[in-house]
């Protein structure tokens, strides 16, 4: 072993700064210069732009936790000054989902702009970030599947610091969270290449669909899930409940409104009312 990857980054006094927090921080910014790249494309000023989606991340990052801590209350009950440690991980990433797009429809209502315009303009972003918020995970040494041989992760083909670091307590253990980060960067590419294919709303849901898809798999290998009962786990139920939703509003919305595509007109500039025509 060439080196270890410690946890922590740095120390700020007594305070350590762990590289779970600079990750996710990390992610949420490279997440927010590509949405504002486009959004510049559309016309929208910058301004508006982190008025909309600041708030939506810190709301989102309470939820996440209190999504987690919430599955996990037999532990915090005992435990309650750990509750606000999220440096330490411990944050779900639906909980955030759920915060996060619930206070930025109200924003975006408030501003009399369409939610779909909005969350099209954004999904390459959240699942970039997500991508980039997986390695947090491995930082730590959190979110991986069973334990594996050394022979197995190499014939992976991944580099021998990844896998160095996936032994845990003398044993090696299967990188879940690569295999998540890679299926949400794949998602990135995907949305960005065909988004101006699509019509208005469909980006969003086809974001939720691919996350959902990967995340039901790839839960099924983890030994670390909130579980709703002894055997079904609750990210993948919520994975399924996405699916179907967004299926099913993706074929209301298009039976439903003559919806424009994704490029045809400069959508972040109308108002709500605007975002689509009943179809005839």
């Amino acid at each position: 072993m060439l080196f270890s990857i410690n946890p922590i980054a740095f120390h700020v006094g007594s305070w350590p700064v762990r590289w779970y927090g600079i990750i996710i921080a990390a992610g949420i910014l490279l997440g927010f210069l590509v949405a504002n790249r486009e959004a510049k494309k559309h016309g929208m000023a910058e301004d508006d732009l982190i008025d909309l989606i600041v708030w939506p991340i810190i709301v989102g990052i309470i939820c996440a936790r209190i999504y987690y801590v919430g599955f996990e209350w037999h532990y915090y009950k005992e435990h309650l000054a750990e509750i606000p440690m999220i440096m330490n991980g411990g944050i779900a990433i639906h909980g955030g989902l759920i915060g996060a797009l619930t206070t930025g429809y109200f924003l975006v209502k408030r501003r009399n702009r369409s939610f779909f315009h909005m969350a099209d303009l954004i999904a390459p972003s959240i699942i970039l970030a997500q991508s980039m918020g997986r390695w947090g995970n491995f930082m730590n040494q959190e979110a991986h599947g069973g334990p594996v041989s050394r022979s197995f992760l190499e014939n992976l083909m991944i580099p021998d610091w990844i896998i160095n670091h996936m032994q845990i307590d003398g044993l090696y253990y299967q990188p879940t969270f690569l295999y998540e980060s890679l299926w949400s960067l794949l998602g990135f590419i995907t949305l960005l290449l065909i988004r101006k294919h699509l019509r208005i709303g469909q980006t969003f849901l086809l974001y939720a669909i691919w996350y959902s898809v990967g995340r039901f798999f790839i839960e099924g290998l983890r030994t670390d899930s909130l579980m709703l009962t002894e055997h079904l786990r609750i990210a993948q139920v919520i994975s399924l409940v996405i699916i179907a939703v967004s299926i099913i509003t993706w074929i209301y919305r298009s039976m439903k409104y003559r919806l424009p595509k994704y490029g045809d007109l400069n959508y972040i500039l109308r108002s709500s009312n605007d975002e689509t025509h009943r179809a005839s």
